[in-house]
């Protein structure tokens, strides 16, 4: 099919495509609305709660019309077990990522550079490499779309994790500039949440033009948020303990914040007779993909995972998310509790954290403060290095010439005092930026959820935006309503 048919296609075969492909009757709302947006060339925002099926509103319209759609994605994990899903499928999809093997990456260059792509993954690092992009940006390739997967790790990672995010927004211009036969390409970008702040970060970032939004309110009847406080380390283990004795026929999840935490637990819980494994983005993606596997089909009940963990991995009857140390920010804490429950039967979460002094068992305040420590060090180190970076230049040359000058561009062009002419070259405009205290507010905000005495549910609400829903909210499935 053509690409200027796209726009012609009968709704009639959109329908009939989903079905063949999902085998499902019809679409959930607003999957429709969301699929007609991005065939007709429009961009979009959708913020959907987890497990509401938002990878098959830009898979289908991928696959609908000739040329490529880049799903840019955050974790490995991630695009392994969507691509994986499409070629069990038959359907022309692949990933490129920096662990591959040479050669199954020369053999997606290869179908790329013959476009026999419809979909293809990578991360913002991958696909602005020299190699990565030459590629995609040869006048011959078609670029049909661009898919921000996860989009709120823009907002949480993009100022000093990972800066690459931050020029994602001069993609399109420099590509439709390139391919002066190509009149333009939908540019989306897909989250379970976004708080109206991190919306507003989304759309200036992607340059996103007049975007379509799809807000759902992410309030899960079925879901009980629980939080409980412990005074010590042994009763931190007592109260996980407690927890999944009376739950081991149960699916469930139990978070941790580092890699060290998810292995000592695992193998504290392994000599206590408990089957289960410690999964972390360290792993190779044969070892995650084994840990996936035996947690889908049941032969492992639960997995001791950092964040790393569930984003795009769906599986509807999970009983149970136990956060052994609570998530720094709000968007990581309602990601991971909505992994329970979503085939609308009753599941719980429970965070376990330590009393708001830290007076008997400082763990968690310890924790925050070396967090916004460690970005205040960030932000303090770029100051300092902006002052002695060329006023306009090229990324890659700069880079060798000032350590950490990535990070240092992006905090400029986060504050609006950088503009990137392409995903490669920028101007500054003024070289002094304030610390700002975005992150830490995150983190303030967090904390007050877990010590608000108003309904859980109703605060989760009103930080995402959704305050008119929350007004009349009194949930009565969260341990203060419960009171």
């Amino acid at each position: 099919m053509n690409t200027k048919d796209s726009h012609s296609l009968s709704w009639e075969r959109v329908k009939a495509e989903f079905q063949r492909i999902w085998g499902y009757e019809d679409f959930r709302p607003p999957q429709g609305e969301i699929i007609r947006s991005l065939l007709s060339r429009q961009d979009a925002l959708v913020v959907m709660p987890t497990g509401g099926g938002k990878s098959i509103c830009f898979q289908l319209p991928a696959l609908l019309q000739t040329g490529l759609t880049l799903v840019v994605s955050p974790l490995v994990a991630l695009m392994e077990n969507q691509v994986q899903e499409l070629r069990e499928k038959n359907l022309p999809a692949a990933l490129l990522h920096s662990q591959m093997p040479s050669l199954q990456r020369r053999q997606t260059l290869r179908l790329l550079e013959q476009n026999r792509l419809r979909l293809l993954y990578l991360s913002p690092e991958t696909l602005l490499s020299s190699s990565v992009w030459n590629l995609i940006a040869h006048p011959r390739i078609l670029v049909n779309g661009l898919i921000l997967d996860e989009a709120h790790c823009l907002v949480q990672w993009g100022d000093t994790f990972r800066p690459t995010y931050r020029r994602l927004g001069a993609i399109r211009p420099a590509l439709l500039q390139l391919k002066q036969t190509q009149k333009n390409f939908a540019i989306a970008a897909f989250t379970a949440t976004a708080n109206p702040a991190a919306q507003d970060t989304i759309k200036t970032v992607l340059d996103l033009q007049n975007p379509k939004s799809f807000l759902l309110n992410p309030y899960r009847p079925n879901l009980n948020l629980n939080i409980q406080t412990v005074w010590t380390p042994r009763g931190r283990r007592q109260q996980l303990l407690k927890f999944i004795q009376t739950r081991q026929k149960q699916t469930g999840l139990v978070y941790v914040r580092t890699r060290k935490d998810s292995e000592e637990l695992a193998d504290s819980l392994k000599l206590q007779g408990y089957q289960t494994a410690a999964y972390h983005a360290g792993l190779s993606g044969e070892e995650r993909r084994e840990i996936e596997q035996a947690w889908l089909k049941g032969s492992l009940k639960f997995v001791v995972c950092t964040s790393a963990f569930g984003m795009g991995i769906n599986k509807p009857n999970v009983r149970w998310v136990l956060h052994f140390q609570a998530p720094f920010l709000l968007s990581e804490y309602l990601q991971e509790v909505g992994r329970a429950g979503r085939d609308g039967k009753p599941a719980i979460a429970l965070t376990l954290v330590s009393e708001p002094t830290g007076f008997l068992y400082p763990e968690d305040k310890q924790r925050r403060e070396y967090l916004q420590e460690n970005w205040r060090k960030q932000y303090q180190q770029a100051n300092q290095l902006i002052k002695k970076l060329p006023k306009q230049g090229e990324i890659e040359e700069i880079s060798r010439q000032f350590r950490n000058s990535a990070i240092a561009l992006s905090v400029l062009h986060s504050s609006g005092q950088l503009t990137w002419q392409d995903p490669f070259h920028y101007i500054i405009n003024s070289k002094a930026v304030a610390f700002p205290d975005h992150n830490t507010q995150a983190i303030k905000q967090m904390s007050q959820y877990l010590n608000t005495r108003q309904c859980r549910w109703r605060f989760l609400l009103e930080a995402f935006g959704f305050g008119k829903e929350a007004k009349s909210m009194a949930c009565g499935h969260c341990d203060n309503c419960r009171k």
